[in-house]
């Protein structure tokens, strides 16, 4: 666990030092996703980060939260909200972090579906970060400063093509499209066999942002062909649930490139 774990402490620190300035007013601001503001943003991270804790630590009082469903919501929604939350949150990640450091990959994780493996559970913590604080950087009208370790959410949204459709109750197209992104760096990093027919090429920032529903696919910048290809960028989903709908055209950009409505 030497890569993830601290690709998911950086991402929460990146977030935390774009909140720290803030007032606690500016904690109420409210995003383009789902109307969420600061505080709720950060206390769906904090509580889910406090449940994932408890996964790894006590599998037993995990399984026991999750049976329960009022306990398992008091538990992942923290109500303090502003300077308060972030200081508790901020110590939540770091032992968070700390925790998955000392974990095989090759353990078992119990989780709200199927159990995981801890490497994907821990990226999973780093993708829903990076997504999350994506539509914290746009309500401040900020662009955020993106390095490789994005690569761990590629790989997720990668590995996740066949499921994006199974989720839906929908028959996958056909074998996963290749995949060829540019990295922050200008490393280049591809997935799955060559095809010149079927492919999803680009930036890697923007891929990401498609299969996390950051944005929705038009309004980032990659190359696409083939019917396969084209129906995975139109519902990709990377995370767990049940399926969502990716942001409508134009509605999840930088507050001073918004679309009007």
């Amino acid at each position: 666990m030497t890569e993830v774990a601290p690709a998911f402490l950086e991402e929460a620190q990146a977030l935390a030092a774009v909140l720290a300035p803030l007032d606690d007013e500016a904690w109420r601001t409210t995003t383009t996703f789902k109307n969420w503001s600061f505080d709720h943003i950060v206390q769906h991270l904090h509580g889910t980060d406090r449940v994932a804790l408890m996964a790894l630590q006590d599998p037993d009082a995990f399984n026991s939260m999750k049976r329960d469903p009022k306990r398992a919501s008091n538990t992942m929604q923290p109500t303090m909200t502003g300077k308060a939350l972030l200081e508790h949150w901020q110590e939540g990640f770091e032992a968070l972090a700390s925790a998955l450091l000392n974990w095989d990959e090759a353990t078992r994780v119990p989780w709200f579906g199927p159990d995981m493996g801890v490497k994907m559970f821990a990226t999973a913590r780093q993708m829903e970060t990076w997504a999350h604080g994506q539509a914290i950087f746009d309500a401040l009208g900020a662009t955020r400063t993106d390095t490789d370790r994005i690569k761990n959410i590629a790989v997720i949204g990668v590995k996740t093509y066949g499921w994006t459709f199974v989720n839906r109750g929908l028959e996958v197209p056909g074998p996963a499209p290749y995949v060829e992104l540019t990295a922050p760096s200008g490393e280049v990093w591809s997935f799955n066999d060559f095809s010149e027919a079927c492919f999803v090429e680009g930036d890697a920032v923007d891929f990401c942002h498609v299969v996390t529903q950051v944005r929705h696919v038009s309004d980032v910048d990659l190359m696409i062909s083939g019917d396969a290809a084209h129906e995975w960028m139109a519902i990709a989903q990377c995370f767990a649930g049940p399926p969502e709908s990716p942001p409508e055209p134009g509605s999840r950009l930088r507050a001073s490139n918004q679309t009007a409505t």
